[in-house]
């Protein structure tokens, strides 16, 4: 058995040296800018493809690392940087990540290159599950998709809201509704492909942070994609369905559905985005404490103030610890019993709220202001606590998952 250890192999320190120095070097001084804008920052996204982080390749390579720590190594470096421009760079992924769980082989390879394009023709890929009636609610989903035997395509129709990237990705990945009667069992996940007829991009938000992030609604009106379009297939479709009929009758244990898989597999890499933005503010606070006097010395020698930095790296540390734990469970297979990914999800996040707001505090007045980067940071970590699952639902996951109440 290899021997227990937190810390990261030669490997993993070289390319977290490398993340580190693009966010440092591109990400960071961007960021003020797009943020302002409120526009997605395609030159830095080509820039990270031309070096090979926008890459498929880059993330096979992190997802497949044994310890479970590549992507969420990558995705605290990358939110150092700054979380609306990496939420960008990485917004791909979590359509990404819907085919990579529902999808058969033959998908994955078909159609998560398309979502990524190339150095010379970047391209992104948005996954639609929330509508504006069906958010934390999934079993309120109206969004429906009727196969056309004849033509072997389903027919969708419905408006999809929150999608980061929606109307402007080359592929989106929808959550759909097959069977009302069985509530959020009978949903399933389809590929939409380029150019398809019948989508279109509807509202796009001018959001309180990650304002670097498109997000915007997605309007599906008699959308056909063709029936090889279904992430899984008909037949484990069919299967899947069958079962979950037959446990609605009989009042049995509840069945994943399709959003809920992809949501399950992501929240401890959101997790990590939240560490990354809470070090980034943290880093901020301890520089500016060390060298900021007010009374002849440094405010760092009021104990007032060296305490918050000391409660903020702590919170930071644990939330980091959670991360990774989750993750490393998640590559090796062990079942998260005790919902250990929403534990991860909701403690990084609430900790990157607080600790931005602290990060205010400590530089008081500049705080305030957008001359110092923590008022964009806190704006930003709004959101760990609101997308792919809000502290509420994290924490009714957790306490069903403790009881052993189904998870509806």
């Amino acid at each position: 058995m290899a021997e227990f250890t937190l810390e990261l192999n030669d490997d993993q320190k070289q390319v977290k040296e490398w993340l580190h120095g693009f966010a440092a070097d591109v990400i960071r001084p961007a960021a003020a800018e797009w943020d302002e804008r409120e526009e997605t920052p395609w030159p830095v996204i080509q820039e990270a493809a031309k070096v090979g982080i926008y890459s498929l390749d880059f993330y096979a390579q992190q997802f497949f690392d044994p310890t479970g720590l590549g992507i969420p190594m990558a995705m605290e470096e990358l939110f150092w940087g700054d979380a609306g421009i990496a939420l960008s760079i990485v917004g791909t992924g979590l359509a990404a990540v819907g085919v990579l769980a529902n999808g058969t082989e033959e998908q994955i390879g078909t159609w998560i290159p398309q979502m990524y394009g190339d150095a010379d023709d970047v391209k992104v890929a948005a996954f639609c599950s929330s509508e504006p009636d069906a958010g934390s609610d999934v079993a309120s989903m109206r969004t429906l998709a009727v196969y056309d035997e004849a033509k072997d395509e389903w027919v969708l129709n419905g408006t999809k809201t929150w999608a980061t990237n929606g109307g402007i990705a080359n592929v989106h990945v929808v959550v759909a509704v097959v069977d009302p009667d069985i509530g959020s069992k009978g949903h399933a996940s389809f590929i939409v492909p380029p150019s398809t007829p019948g989508l279109s991009q509807g509202q796009k938000f001018k959001k309180h942070g990650i304002r670097a992030s498109h997000t915007a609604e997605v309007v599906l009106e008699d959308v056909r994609v063709p029936g090889h379009c279904l992430l899984g297939g008909k037949e484990k479709l069919d299967e899947r369905l069958a079962r979950a009929r037959e446990r609605a009758k009989a009042g049995g244990e509840r069945v994943k559905n399709a959003a809920m898989a992809t949501f399950e597999a992501s929240r401890p890499a959101v997790g990590a985005m939240a560490v990354g933005t809470a070090r980034a503010a943290y880093e901020v606070a301890l520089d500016y404490a060390k060298t900021r006097s007010q009374f002849g010395r440094p405010i760092i020698d009021n104990q007032g103030i060296a305490f918050q930095l000391a409660d903020m790296r702590t919170r930071i540390d644990a939330a980091r610890l959670l991360v990774w734990r989750a993750s490393w469970m998640a590559t090796t297979g062990k079942p998260f019993t005790s919902a250990e990914g929403s534990m991860s999800k909701l403690y990084a996040s609430e900790t990157a709220r607080d600790v931005t707001a602290q990060a205010i505090q400590i530089l008081g007045g500049n705080g305030f202001t957008r001359e110092y980067p923590v008022e964009r940071m806190h704006r930003d970590a709004a959101i760990y606590t609101i997308f792919e699952g809000t502290s509420e639902i994290q924490r009714l996951v957790i306490a069903r998952t403790l009881s052993g109440m189904p998870i509806r």
